[in-house]
């Protein structure tokens, strides 16, 4: 985490909500709720939930006879998600340390969490302790840096024009791309018969002004970068010409996002 007080993480997790969510994660929520057969009146945990993206979704599956949890280590992410959707349980908490007790949940799912996590075997071991014996586990995450070119031509930009150290941090969430390595983590955190399927969506910003400021004001904060106006220019100019290839005749961005969904069910 980051040295911000929990007000300036409250206003980075705004930029998220606002910046982020529409552009790359609101799309898949249906789609990961329906990986793990989210039904009414069920009992279901979001691990990561952020602003409660995915969770609002959920919420609304469960509907008023089942509950809801989301859990996230980030005290800003969850002020926006309970001034959001207040009827959900919010709790500050580590994927690795899940402040439940075992077997509470007939689903868990993680919406591109895992690839932040200081360590996902121990976090997946603990999704599988606190999911019911035949509960249901769905997870989320990007494919690789190199099948989301335009993710590419970014981080190159900040290494370029910035720091390496900034360019470092734009491909952490694309981490986790490598599909063999993906199953022997979850088999090595003792899910047995984890099938991964690659799903494809797609990247929507309105501007390449836009898409640069998803990750200054919306990701890089958090991990305790702060770019200057000047800067930030000087990425936005450079991204208006080598994104040319992604942008349509308005100046949106627009590309392909695989991402593959890991699921499970407790034996």
């Amino acid at each position: 985490m980051s040295h911000l007080s929990v007000q300036e993480l409250e206003k980075v997790a705004e930029a998220y909500e606002q910046l982020l969510a529409p552009a790359l994660f609101e799309q898949w929520t249906d789609r990961l709720a329906d990986a793990a057969e989210i039904r009414s009146g069920q009992r279901v945990l979001d691990v990561a939930c952020g602003t409660g993206i995915l969770a609002r979704t959920l919420a609304a599956r469960v509907g008023q006879n089942g509950a809801v949890s989301g859990v996230d280590i980030n005290p800003g992410m969850l002020a926006v998600a309970r001034r959001n959707c207040p009827g959900i349980d919010w709790r500050e908490g580590s994927a690795e340390a899940l402040p439940y007790e075992d077997d509470q949940f007939d689903a868990v799912v993680s919406q591109f969490g895992l690839m932040l996590f200081s360590a996902p075997d121990i976090a997946l071991r603990e999704m599988k302790r606190v999911l019911k014996p035949g509960g249901h586990l769905a997870v989320a995450v990007f494919d690789s840096l190199d099948k989301l070119p335009a993710y590419a031509t970014m981080a190159s930009i900040f290494e370029r024009l910035v720091d390496p150290g900034v360019g470092n941090a734009l491909q952490i969430p694309f981490s986790m791309g490598d599909t063999d390595r993906l199953s022997q983590l979850f088999s090595d955190a003792g899910i047995q018969a984890p099938v991964i399927i690659t799903h494809e969506g797609t990247a929507h910003f309105d501007s390449v002004r836009n898409m640069v400021l998803s990750d200054v004001r919306g990701w890089f904060p958090f991990a305790g970068i702060e770019l200057g106006e000047d800067a930030i220019e000087a990425v936005v100019q450079e991204a208006s010409k080598e994104l040319e290839p992604f942008q349509t005749s308005h100046g949106a961005v627009d590309f392909r996002v695989p991402v593959h969904f890991i699921t499970a069910t407790k034996t």
